[in-house]
């Protein structure tokens, strides 16, 4: 360990500058630097071809002008041959020199009409190609700002542009939280720019860039870039702003210790986060409640109803909150959230949300838990990072599973490896995909994780399928594929990246839905849930009221909010928006809390 840290240092020291040394040349992408390069050369090319054309044109002119003179019995000198052709190629025409015979005159509108309308094509194109469209496209580099203004404070700097980062940025846009997201090539800045993105021109390995980006006035800088450029950033930005947050990603095991040592406050590995969040969602099968998370000092579960003398029941017969004080935040159904109400009737393929403390769960589990052989199994299709940390998920809960994974060289000892096409029936079938009770599909690519979902729902149609969407877009294709839920690197990185910095602020139910806390409105504050009317003005659904101390879920509809509380919901992004714009001053007081912390 000593031996692989040493030599993965050696190679970060090589790439940290010290400060005050010139700025490192901006790193740009070699295809993008080909293309224009091809580019540049065909307007060269066409230049060229059109200016031996013209000099062609000019001889052939001056040539044939001279012969005409001679057969009118005049003659003229070759520079006198070549400024008739010029002063009529280009429409000038001052008369001094004229032809007197028909053949001369028809000759001459012959020049005129060549010359002027190769012309009007040459210098066009010469002048567009070589001086108006460079000059507009270093207009439009330059459009994208390379400092912020010196007023910024308590801002998120974020270091990359993807999924993740545009999650994130999201989520900084609806707790009005600024942010800025520096980028290095000066092309996609200016895109980002003309999207409404707040971004800044620099090099991420240049000190200069971070005092531009006011890094000792903000609250955390994101590091969302490979391991070694990840170190690169977080010494920088140490020497900078010793106690500005730092952020960091992380692939690769031995770069946690690393980028610590580098100055990461938090290291986030997203592919350990995104398996375990999806491993959570696989469990709690047969009436027995597993914990997805833990929040605002509920623990948060999820408990399939199959098996269960739940099933056919409506909730309010099943009087689950009577029986155990567990709060039932809503029911999975193939994929589609529904809050809980009194009529929701409950089905073999339902799943409970609930809320409550370690006691009232295990009441739960004690009453209801059956012993079904089908809860003994998993699939995971794929054995990248994700599906590995799946795996080790589920060593850790004792439930078994096999790898199904095209490449032999992916296969790891500590694990059952089937090594083969997820969509061969066989290869599945080896798998024990006939008796796992979950599937995890982990594909990086969406189009496959569509089409295996899809396969797999058919074969297994009683089977919980826990599927990995890359793309926002491509997430409610997967729930209608047959996924019972769907989680994405986006989801998940971002919200673990936020809580780093905001506190325990937000926790990701499934891709879209979350858990969040938000200081009791001035507007609420002395009403009940009964008369504020919460989910209809937001579609937000409160969870549990916390005030001095005390966190009391299924909180009293007829109960005044207490003034200086926080309200614990639920609700998708949308909601979570719709909720900031009703209730603005909820959202700001947060903010400011958080800048203090």
């Amino acid at each position: 360990m000593l031996k692989s840290l040493g030599a993965t240092m050696a190679q970060v020291a090589q790439r940290v500058r010290p400060r005050g040394s010139p700025s490192a040349t901006p790193r740009f992408d070699r295809n993008v630097f080909l293309a224009r390069r091809a580019e540049r050369r065909r307007r060269r090319k066409t230049v060229l071809v059109l200016s031996v054309a013209f000099l062609l044109m000019v001889g052939a002119f001056s040539a044939v002008f001279h012969e005409l003179m001679a057969r009118e019995g005049r003659s003229f000198s070759w520079p006198t041959s070549v400024y008739w052709t010029l002063t009529t190629m280009t429409t000038l025409g001052f008369g001094d020199i004229t032809f007197e015979s028909d053949a001369g005159r028809i000759f001459s509108v012959i020049v005129l009409l060549s010359g002027s309308t190769f012309l009007l094509v040459m210098l066009p194109f010469v002048f567009i190609q070589f001086v108006f469209i460079p000059w507009m496209d270093e207009r439009d580099r330059r459009r994208a700002p390379r400092s912020l203004p010196a007023g910024t404070e308590g801002h998120v700097i974020v270091t990359s542009q993807g999924p993740v980062e545009e999650a994130l940025i999201d989520r900084a846009v609806h707790a009005e939280v600024p942010y800025v997201v520096i980028v290095e090539d000066v092309d996609v800045a200016g895109r980002m720019h003309d999207e409404g993105r707040t971004v800044m021109v620099g090099n991420l390995d240049d000190p200069q860039t971070y005092e531009r980006a006011r890094v000792t006035q903000a609250t955390v800088v994101v590091a969302t870039q490979n391991d070694q450029t990840n170190t690169n950033i977080a010494f920088t930005v140490r020497e900078i702003a010793p106690r500005v947050k730092v952020v960091a990603t992380a692939n690769s095991p031995a770069s946690v210790d690393i980028l610590e040592i580098a100055g990461a406050n938090h290291v986030v590995r997203l592919g350990e986060i995104l398996g375990a969040a999806m491993a959570a969602r696989g469990l709690g099968l047969g009436g027995r409640s597993h914990e997805i998370g833990s929040f605002a000092g509920l623990q948060i579960a999820e408990a399939g109803v199959a098996g269960t003398d739940l099933v056919g029941h409506t909730l309010a017969e099943s009087k689950l909150r009577q029986r155990f004080g567990v709060g039932l935040i809503g029911v999975w159904e193939r994929g589609d959230f529904s809050l809980a109400t009194p009529e929701t009737v409950l089905r073999e393929s339902s799943v409970l949300l609930l809320a409550g403390s370690a006691e009232q769960l295990a009441s739960f589990d004690r009453a209801l838990a059956t012993d079904s052989p089908a809860t003994a199994s998993a699939v995971i299709i794929g054995g990248g990072r994700v599906g590995r940390a799946i795996g080790r998920a589920l060593t850790v809960v004792g439930m078994d599973f096999t790898i199904v994974e095209q490449l032999a060289e992916r296969a790891r000892p500590e694990a059952r490896y089937v090594i083969g096409d997820a969509a061969d029936r066989d290869v599945l079938a080896a798998a024990g995909i006939d008796e796992a009770s979950s599937i995890f599909v982990t594909s990086h690519d969406d189009n496959v994780n569509v089409y295996l979902t899809r396969y797999c729902r058919g074969l297994r149609p009683d089977a919980r399928i826990v599927s990995r969407s890359r793309l926002d877009r491509n997430v409610s294709t997967l729930y209608r594929a047959g996924a019972d839920a769907v989680l994405s690197y986006a989801g998940a990185g971002s919200a673990a990246i936020w809580n780093h910095f905001r506190g325990e602020e937000t926790l990701l139910v499934a891709h879209g839905l979350n858990l969040f806390r938000t200081p009791i409105p001035s507007d609420l504050a002395g009403k009940t849930l009964a008369e504020a009317h919460v989910y209809r003005r937001t579609k937000c659904n409160v969870v549990a009221v916390q005030h001095e101390g005390k966190i009391q879920g299924n909180p009293d509809a007829t109960a005044p909010l207490p003034a200086g509380g926080e309200l614990v919901m639920i609700g998708t992004n949308d909601a979570e928006a719709r909720f900031s714009e009703v209730y603005p001053g909820a959202r700001r007081r947060s903010l400011r809390d958080s800048v203090r912390r």
